[in-house]
């Protein structure tokens, strides 16, 4: 097995890729909350 070096892999994929995930779940939650607000408003 080769020997593993700290630091030297290429993570920039990885790193976008989580990025985007963050946004997608952070945006997501913000409709879901807006969404609900507005149900509780509908229904008075």
């Amino acid at each position: 097995m080769a020997d593993h070096k700290h630091g030297e892999m290429d993570i920039t994929v990885q790193e976008k890729t989580f990025d985007s995930f963050i946004w997608f779940v952070s945006r997501g939650a913000v409709a879901i909350v807006v969404l609900l607000i507005l149900l509780a408003l509908a229904n008075g």
